[in-house]
């Protein structure tokens, strides 16, 4: 308990956050907040609390998983959000520092993602259960940031009015040859031909992904418009008028960022234009904790603004428009998580109990990466030419509003 009682010692001042060891000793951490409820937690054994201090992210999420840290005052929400608010990245925070360093090197080794372990590391989430991301997602199966222009919107709400916020920065026009790069369930795809009738080719890595796509498509009868293929964005030929990516550039990895936005300047006519949508961090270069490298995202990487621009820059892209969205991903994971913690029989009946903890610990995680650390969502929008596209952003604000009244497209 040594190593875990002096890191919450220095870290935890906002609680009170109560450990019950083993022996049932009770330590308290930090002082009544206003702003904060109190948690109590419980540790099957004296081994979780010296693995949570060796290795804080990835000791209390195994602990979790397993059933060897429990929440008794509160919920793993609550506990997550106590931890995070005192580890918040827009204060000094020693701590914080400390454990990015320690695990930095791991994260870098962890994003060479050559093609053949793309497709694996790919395979690990996105070739789940269908029935899985159902429970939690809209019917659409957008899993990405959604777009809140009111936070009390429905998560369906929100997903369309992504859509519609994607394509009007994409500037359609009717038989243009659109690539989406990490297509998904095919969602985006075939929106992007209902609205605005341009030709759509998605690629995946996942099989999963592919067969749902095709079978959409074919049961919206725009197969000859909308095709998808299983193929990594690397091996891609052809010249494409609009290139979308939403949600993909997470998984390219740091090593890969030049290649990848050459091979957008590649792919994109003269006229071309691309929007990439993804994750991103507002504090700067950071590592993926080891916990959501090793059990849910294996490869993955978010990354900071001053990572991509320099490899933006090498590809001879124009920076056309840059929108941080900086807490609708929080809304949209409180959503998932609610009805993750709604549809526990079905996930548990799924899968098992282990691994609804395992979900319900990623949701919770990733809503207090955007709640109190330093992530946001970028939206990207590339040219190859300067005067590609109007030089006010009236047409973006005009196509949004046509576009959330498909009928009238």
């Amino acid at each position: 308990m040594f190593l875990l009682d002096r890191m919450l010692r220095r870290t935890i001042h906002a609680g009170p956050l109560t450990i019950v060891d083993h022996t049932g000793g009770r330590r308290v951490y930090g002082a009544a907040h206003p702003a904060r409820r109190s948690v109590t937690i419980r540790l099957s054994d004296a081994a979780t609390a010296w693995r949570i201090g060796l290795n804080p992210a990835l000791g209390a999420g195994e602990a979790w998983t397993d059933g060897r840290l429990t929440v008794e005052d509160g919920d793993l929400l609550d506990l997550l959000d106590l931890v995070g608010y005192n580890m918040r990245w827009d204060r000094d925070n020693r701590t914080r520092t400390d454990l990015w360093k320690g695990q930095a090197f791991a994260a870098w080794l962890d994003q060479h993602n050559y093609a053949r372990r793309a497709r694996r590391n790919v395979a690990h989430h996105y070739d789940l259960s269908d029935r899985l991301y159902d429970l939690f997602l809209d019917a659409d199966r957008q899993y990405s940031c959604a777009y809140f222009t009111d936070p009390a919107n429905s998560l369906a709400q929100a997903q369309d009015d992504k859509k519609a916020h994607i394509a009007a920065k994409l500037a359609l026009a009717p038989g243009m040859r659109v690539l989406d790069i990490g297509c998904g369930w095919g969602g985006l795809a075939i929106y992007l031909n209902r609205v605005a009738g341009v030709d759509v080719t998605g690629v995946t890595l996942s099989e999963e992904q592919l067969r749902s796509a095709r079978r959409r498509a074919a049961d919206a009868g725009v197969s000859d418009k909308v095709r998808f293929e299983l193929v990594d964005y690397r091996s891609i030929t052809g010249s494409f008028d609009r290139v979308v990516s939403v949600g993909m550039f997470e998984h390219v990895g740091t090593p890969y960022y030049r290649p990848f936005f050459d091979k957008l300047a590649e792919l994109l006519t003269p006229d071309g234009v691309a929007l990439l949508h993804t994750i991103g961090r507002a504090d700067g270069p950071g590592a993926t904790d080891s916990w959501t490298a090793r059990y849910i995202f294996p490869g993955g990487y978010v990354p900071a603004l001053s990572q991509m621009v320099p490899a933006i820059e090498r590809s001879y892209l124009w920076i056309t428009d840059v929108e941080v969205l900086r807490l609708h991903y929080m809304h949209t994971l409180e959503h998932w998580y609610a009805r993750v913690v709604a549809a526990r029989r079905d996930i548990e009946a799924l899968y098992d109990a282990r691994f609804y903890r395992m979900w319900c610990f990623y949701l919770a995680s990733a809503i207090i990466a955007f709640r109190h650390d330093g992530h946001v969502n970028f939206q990207i929008q590339l040219t190859r030419r300067r005067d590609a596209l109007p030089i006010t952003r009236d047409y973006m604000a005009e196509a949004e509003a046509r576009y959330r009244r498909p009928g009238d497209s």
